[in-house]
């Protein structure tokens, strides 16, 4: 005779919630392993107003086994074009070179909110790396800085690299630093790039950014 296990009402909720939970984690844990094994790209970036000529590009190697939410998230921003015509609004000498707010203020503010978890720091911020920048905790969105050169000692502040530029490290060098930190990126994050334009108008900005996903 076929017997059912039968439970209390209770125990039988526990039960298949527990079971949903289970099952939950092993398709995050899978989705985990999927970023974590996926293979290195590229993404091509064509910029502009660079200091000593008009233009130039280089190329970044995202390794999204080094930091597989930050490789995701700047998939993709890429692929929605959320780059494009941006500036390298903070470009400090012999530090960084930070980008990532858009150029449309209403494209800023629908990211604005998306705050992506902390990947671990498996890698070392070294010159020519990729790296979010926070705001604390699991706060990043959508800024991310070049390093101009070793920045190491960022490394045990939770900022892991994601990519690394593979050809064109002459243009990166190239980025204009002229500003240092002066624009303000409440007023970009308002007016967008119409406010580069007026009162920073050196800055280097992205014409736009290519994938090349083998």
């Amino acid at each position: 005779t076929l017997k059912y296990l039968l439970f209390p009402r209770d125990r039988c909720c526990a039960a298949m919630r527990w079971a949903f939970a289970f099952a939950a984690c092993v398709i995050a844990d899978d989705e985990h392993r999927e970023l974590q094994s996926a293979a290195v790209w590229k993404a091509t970036f064509s910029v502009e107003d660079l200091t000593g000529q008009k233009a130039g590009s280089f190329t970044i190697d995202v390794h999204p086994d080094w930091a597989p939410l930050g490789a995701a998230r700047f998939k993709e921003l890429v692929e929605a074009k959320y780059f494009d015509q941006s500036c390298f609004f903070r470009a400090v000498p012999n530090f960084v070179a930070q980008f990532g707010l858009a150029a449309d203020p209403k494209t800023t503010a629908e990211w604005r909110d998306k705050d992506l978890k902390d990947d671990p720091v498996k890698t070392s911020n070294t010159a020519g790396r990729l790296t979010f920048a926070t705001a604390g905790p699991n706060t990043r969105t959508t800024q991310m800085f070049l390093n101009f050169k070793d920045n190491t000692f960022l490394d045990s502040q939770g900022f892991a690299p994601f990519g690394e530029v593979s050809a064109g490290m002459d243009v990166v060098s190239a980025i204009y630093t002229g500003y240092g930190e002066k624009p303000s990126q409440g007023q970009i994050t308002a007016q967008g790039k119409a406010y580069l334009d007026k009162d920073f108008p050196k800055l280097t900005c992205i014409k736009a950014v290519s994938l090349d996903i083998v």
